[in-house]
């Protein structure tokens, strides 16, 4: 039992248990039958007061890790920051407060991104800046073409 604290108890089998509970057979499945919905709702999802967005990024990486899917994941991460951050899509204007939504979901993006990606995600990024995609552009889903454009898949 947690009592109510994302990081008591053992909490990755804490995690699974849920996952499992909800009929999925891994973490992957659950957060895909939710595309872009942001990390912090499906660990709200899983456990409104014992379960962490952290601990459900973890996860996903860990099983991404085990699948040689590690670009698919980092690809998903960033449509479901982007949701989060530029609910709107892409901004029609890059004006100050759209630059720090776009700022935000990037920056987020990077920190999340395990080592072996970094250089690639800061490559993406600065692609979507120097050519931005069309007002209201947001993916969907981490199988959206201009991330696979940008990012794509290949053994890391």
């Amino acid at each position: 039992m947690s009592d109510g604290h994302p990081f008591q108890g053992n909490w990755v089998v804490r995690l699974y248990e849920r996952v499992r509970e909800r009929g999925y057979d891994s973490l992957t499945a659950f957060a895909d039958a939710r595309p872009a919905v942001p990390l912090h709702l499906l660990a709200k999802e899983l456990g409104r007061d014992d379960v962490a967005g952290v601990q459900v990024l973890r996860g996903l990486l860990a099983e991404a890790e085990r699948r040689k899917q590690v670009t698919r994941f980092v690809r998903d991460v960033l449509t479901r920051l982007w949701t989060q951050s530029v609910p709107d899509g892409w901004p029609a204007v890059l004006d100050d407060a759209n630059r720090f939504k776009v700022a935000k979901a990037l920056g987020s993006w990077t920190a999340y991104t395990p080592e072996t990606h970094e250089e690639r995600v800061s490559r993406a990024g600065d692609a979507l800046l120097a050519t931005p995609p069309p007002p209201g552009w947001r993916p969907l889903g981490p199988d959206d073409e201009l991330l696979l454009t940008l990012l794509p898949d290949e053994d890391v």
